[in-house]
């Protein structure tokens, strides 16, 4: 039996989603969790792993178990078992031809930004952080150039190991509330350090440091050195992927209301 799980986690006392040696990830505690619940060793598949800082509103998993047990017994039972900062918010049971990253038609990340002379305290590992003003024009003629089917090569960490940097972004949309600055990024598929890396040549368009050409150029370029810094991780959350109405997975965790 297959059991698809939306999982929220806040990913700042965490080395990224994927499981390590030192046990210290989302999916380590979340399978440790798994396990107790079930009293067998599980394991999951994600739709996307996030890195470490980064957080999550609705990453979809799942595993393959032969326990039969209610949706609502899954996700009370393994909450019991989680960390605060980790819950699962909802379970189905699926046919095995669903699979959590292969059946995904596409992902969503937003970034909140706080621009501000002084850097954040309550909100410290939940925002970004810019001490210099934002033109927000300038960044959304810059973003523009990203849309669609790109070689995203300058955009994406050494360490990516996608096979094709090859991916297409079908929307970008900046908004303001007050001093927070909301970056969504809808696109098939994110290289590693992708909206990191936008956010960073965003952020130097928007401070006024390059014009929005730039972006192109650096796009174009294909040289990861030409683009810049990766921007902090603490911003970044993984609104989650999205699949054929058919599967009827929820789209939009009520969490993401909570972000500027």
């Amino acid at each position: 039996m297959r059991v698809v799980l939306g999982l929220s986690y806040r990913g700042q006392a965490y080395h990224g989603w994927q499981s390590q040696p030192d046990g210290n990830t989302v999916q380590d505690r979340l399978e440790q969790a798994l396990t107790r619940f079930a009293d067998r060793p599980v394991r999951s598949v994600c739709a996307g792993r996030t890195d470490t800082g980064v957080h999550a509103l609705n990453q979809v998993i799942h595993i393959d178990t032969d326990i039969e047990r209610q949706p609502a017994s899954w996700v009370r039972g393994t909450n019991r078992y989680l960390p605060p900062d980790i819950a699962v918010q909802w379970c189905a049971v699926m046919p095995e031809s669903f699979h959590a990253r292969y059946s995904a038609q596409g992902r969503r990340y937003v970034y909140v930004l706080l621009e501000s002379a002084v850097r954040p305290a309550v909100e410290t590992g939940s925002v970004g952080w810019s001490f210099r003003p934002l033109d927000g024009r300038a960044m959304e003629a810059a973003a523009a150039h990203l849309l669609g089917e790109h070689d995203f090569s300058a955009l994406r960490s050494a360490e990516c190991q996608a096979a094709s940097a090859v991916k297409t972004i079908r929307s970008i949309c900046i908004t303001r509330r007050g001093a927070y600055w909301r970056f969504e990024f809808d696109a098939n598929a994110f290289l590693h350090h992708m909206v990191r890396n936008i956010m960073g040549c965003l952020v130097t368009v928007g401070s006024g440091a390059r014009g929005d050409r730039w972006l192109a150029e650096v796009l174009d370029s294909r040289d990861r050195s030409r683009a810049a810094r990766t921007f902090d991780a603490a911003g970044l959350y993984f609104v989650g992927p999205y699949y054929d109405p058919v599967h009827a997975i929820p789209r939009d965790p009520t969490a993401i209301d909570w972000l500027p």
